[in-house]
């Protein structure tokens, strides 16, 4: 094995491993008991909240606030560490079907309709394509590698007919190749960041598109 393979075998041992702990973290749309046992649990630390077992931003807030507080990353997300530091116990086995994270994507790709395009971007001050769903992904709890040409590599192959909401579809644009990502949003509607409109909703079976779609991939 050359020393190129065994990087990217690494790399993709990390991206997995990585995406794996972070879906069974508890985070921001989430809802049940084990939310409103961290909230009661934060509520009694001192935080305003109350336990309404709807993890919203306000929970978010807090749980960041305690994990720096505690010299944990902040990032939010209520994983094993976190869980431990908060209730002195192992976070119970979280449970989510395809359709669910399916459903966390849509909801998280939504919510940045009309963000500015920019080239590099990959926070909600502005994305590009790929920064888009890369950041759409990560927030789901799945890894995602960077760049539309990497992405296009990721998963499994799915014709135009069988698209489902979340399925990546790709795009040859300004150069050869996948050059352009957006997400399905089932049938032949997708969402992605343009570089001309910034983060918008498009068809897939007419226009640009058409002549452009080069396929797609399922990555959960």
């Amino acid at each position: 094995m050359n020393n190129w393979v065994k990087i990217f075998v690494l790399s993709f041992v990390c991206l997995f491993s990585a995406s794996m702990a972070d879906a069974s973290a508890i985070r921001l749309g989430d809802q049940g008991s084990e939310v409103a046992e961290i909230q009661g649990q934060l509520a009694e630390l001192g935080y305003d909240l109350e336990a309404d077992g709807d993890y919203g931003p306000a929970t978010e807030a807090a749980v960041k606030d305690f994990q720096a507080s505690r010299g944990l990353e902040a990032d939010g997300l209520v994983g094993e560490s976190t869980y431990r530091a908060l209730l002195g116990k192992s976070l119970p086995q979280i449970s989510r079907g395809s359709n669910y994270i399916s459903r966390r994507v849509i909801q998280n790709a939504m919510a940045y309709m009309g963000t500015p395009y920019v080239f590099g971007g990959s926070t909600p001050s502005g994305f590009d394509c790929s920064g888009f769903v890369m950041y759409v992904f990560r927030n789901a709890g799945i890894s995602l590698p960077r760049t539309a040409d990497v992405q296009y590599e990721v998963g499994t192959p799915v014709e135009k007919s069988e698209l489902r909401a979340g399925d990546l579809v790709f795009f040859t644009t300004y150069t050869y190749g996948p050059s352009h990502v957006g997400i399905s949003l089932g049938g032949d509607r997708f969402i992605h960041a343009s570089s001309s409109r910034g983060v918008t909703t498009d068809t897939l079976n007419r226009g640009y598109w058409i002549s452009t779609y080069i396929g797609a991939r399922r990555v959960m």
